[in-house]
C-alpha cells in the first residue's frame, strides 16, 4: 500500500506562492476570527505563520467569541472593500445564532478564498472562475501530485458539506469521474463505498471507515481531522485497518492538511495579481 503524505507537495505549492508572491505587490490575507476554540486559533495561527513564510501578510481580525452576527458582518463588508486586502476569510466555529453561509455571503468571491460565498459554490457547479474551497482543492492536488487517473473511474464522497463533500464532488465530475455523494441519511454506507475506486471520508466521525468499507486497491483519502484525548488528531478512515485493503491512502495528520493550508496561500497570492 502506498501512503499519499502531503508534505512534499505541500512544499512545492509553498515554493511556487513565494515565487508569485514576490513578483508583484504583497498580498494580505484577513482572517476574521470570533471563537474561543482553542484547535480552531490554533490553525490559524499555522495560518499566520505559514503566510509568513511565503512572503504574505496575514492579518488575525479577533472579535472575540461573544461578537454579534452584526459585527462579524460588518467586519467582512469592510474587509471585502478594502483595497490593501487581497484575501479574506471567515474562521469557524462561530458564535450561537451566527450563520457562517448567511456571513460568507458578505465576502467579496474576488477575495473568497477559502471558497465559502455561496456565489462561489454557484460559480464552481457551473464551471466558472472561482477559489474552491482549499480543502477540496487540495484533495484534488494529492490526486493529481500521486497520479491518480480520474476520468471513468468510481469516485465516492462521503459526506456533503459546503465545504469539501459538494464542491469536490463538482471537482471529480469536471475530471470526467463518475461521482456518488454519501451522507447520514445514506443506506448501507459500506455497499456504496466498497464500490468506490476512489474514496473520500469528509464527515468528522473518528474511524467511520473500516475494512469493510474499502474495495481491495482502492485509493482512499482521509479528510477528517477529529481531537483525540491526548491532544492528537486522527483521521475518518481506521487507518490500519484499511492499509490491509487500500491500494493507498491519506495519513491524519500529514495528508490532506498541509496541502490545504499551502493552497489557502496560493489561492490569496493568486487573488492579489487579479487584474
Amino acid at each position: 500500500m502506498r501512503t499519499l503524505t502531503g508534505k512534499e507537495l505541500a512544499a512545492a505549492i509553498r515554493a511556487q506562492t513565494e515565487a508569485e508572491a514576490a513578483a508583484g505587490p504583497q498580498p494580505r490575507l484577513a482572517v476574521v476570527v470570533a471563537t474561543d476554540d482553542e484547535a480552531s486559533l490554533w490553525y490559524v495561527r499555522s495560518i499566520a505563520k505559514a503566510a509568513a513564510g511565503v512572503g504574505i501578510a496575514c492579518d488575525i481580525v479577533d472579535l472575540g467569541p461573544e461578537a454579534a452576527p452584526e459585527r462579524i458582518g460588518e467586519t467582512l463588508t469592510k474587509l471585502s472593500a478594502d483595497p490593501n486586502v487581497h484575501g479574506l476569510m471567515l474562521q469557524t466555529p462561530l458564535p450561537a445564532g451566527a450563520s457562517a453561509q448567511r456571513l460568507a455571503a458578505a465576502i467579496d468571491p474576488r477575495k473568497d478564498v477559502d471558497g465559502a460565498n455561496p456565489l462561489s459554490l454557484g460559480r464552481l457547479a457551473a464551471g466558472l472562475p472561482a477559489f474552491p474551497p482549499a480543502t477540496a482543492a487540495a484533495v484534488m492536488a494529492l490526486l493529481d501530485h500521486y497520479e491518480v487517473e480520474l476520468e471513468g473511474r468510481r469516485a465516492v464522497v462521503v459526506g456533503r458539506s459546503t465545504v469539501v463533500g459538494k464542491p469536490l464532488a463538482h471537482l471529480l465530475l469536471d475530471r470526467h469521474a463518475t461521482v456518488t455523494v454519501c451522507h447520514s441519511r445514506t443506506r448501507d454506507l459500506a455497499s456504496v463505498t466498497a464500490a468506490a475506486e476512489v474514496l473520500v471520508a469528509a464527515v468528522g466521525r473518528p474511524g467511520l471507515i473500516g475494512a469493510g468499507h474499502v474495495a481491495p486497491g482502492a485509493v482512499v483519502i482521509d479528510v477528517g481531522t477529529n481531537p483525540t484525548d491526548d491532544g492528537g488528531l486522527v483521521g475518518d478512515v481506521d487507518f490500519d485497518a484499511v492499509s490491509e485493503v487500500a491500494g493507498a491512502l491519506t495519513p491524519v495528520p500529514g495528508g490532506v492538511g498541509p496541502v490545504t493550508t499551502a493552497l489557502l496561500l496560493r489561492h490569496t497570492a493568486r487573488a492579489a495579481n487579479l487584474p
